[in-house]
């Protein structure tokens, strides 16, 4: 697996690939304390709070992706975007960080190769199309080379009241479920029902509205959910496991990059 960016934007200097210091992976842990607990109000460990620095785990045996700024050089605030990466077929593999949520037996049986993505922020100064399409080829570019097959992870929804939330998440249950050997269902004692709405009540423009970009993202690339939102107190949102079968992938995002983000990564 080269470091070799796996798309420059030009002009805009950005560039997104893998991490491949240690250092690069602590400049993404503090990126990601920056978004989620300075900014979206998320609760911190003591220890995260010492080292304003976002970490578990998972961080030592997944894959980083990262968009840079090259013109600020070898520096943290150079890291403006990030992605983490798990692959099942890695060698380090210890379980995925979704089963504190869902009951994920239907990915746990799939006999394909199978990539949880989880963590993904981008600075403030950075969310634009650009840095977001740098991300998906981050993202495509790993799928080829890894021979991923599904991709899944939980995303978030705003807030703690599925109530509030009932617009969206009865768009995604009615018109987005997954279909049952593709189906993790949030844990019991976890379970909040996402068919608030009847499908008829749903009005599928404003709806789609409502749902947040990245999610949308990923429905863009075929995606479906899993059965049942999880209210995440401690990140102040509430979440949906997200499932992308890569064969569904659209040209948009995937058979495009097969000629330039598959050698690069």
């Amino acid at each position: 697996m080269q470091a070799e960016p796996i798309d420059d934007s030009g002009d805009a200097g950005l560039t997104v690939r893998l991490a491949v210091t240690r250092a690069e992976i602590e400049a993404a842990q503090r990126l990601r304390y920056r978004v989620f607990y300075e900014e979206m109000g998320a609760q911190p460990s003591a220890d995260m709070a010492a080292t304003k620095r976002d970490f578990d785990d998972f961080d030592d045996i997944c894959d980083h992706l990262l968009v840079l700024d090259q013109r600020l050089g070898e520096t943290d605030a150079a890291v403006v975007g990030t992605y983490r990466l798990q692959r099942r077929e890695n060698p380090k593999f210890q379980g995925f960080y979704s089963a504190h949520e869902y009951d994920l037996a239907p990915i746990v049986g799939f006999p394909g190769r199978v990539l949880e993505l989880g963590r993904s922020c981008v600075d403030a100064g950075y969310r634009t199309k650009m840095t977001m399409q740098l991300l998906w080829r981050g993202i495509a570019g790993y799928v080829f080379s890894q021979g991923i097959d599904v991709m899944f992870g939980c995303a978030s929804l705003p807030g703690t009241d599925p109530q509030a939330l009932a617009v969206p998440l009865s768009y995604l249950y009615h018109y987005h479920l997954a279909p049952p050997d593709l189906r993790p269902r949030a844990l019991p004692g976890l379970y909040n029902a996402m068919d608030l709405m009847a499908k008829e009540a749903v009005d599928a423009r404003r709806a789609l509205a409502a749902v947040p970009p990245l999610i949308k993202g990923y429905l863009r690339l075929g995606g479906f959910v899993g059965d049942g939102a999880v209210i995440d107190r401690q990140f102040n949102t509430t979440d949906v496991c997200i499932i992308v079968k890569t064969e569904l992938l659209t040209d948009k995002y995937f058979r495009h990059y097969d000629r330039t983000a598959n050698r690069n990564i």
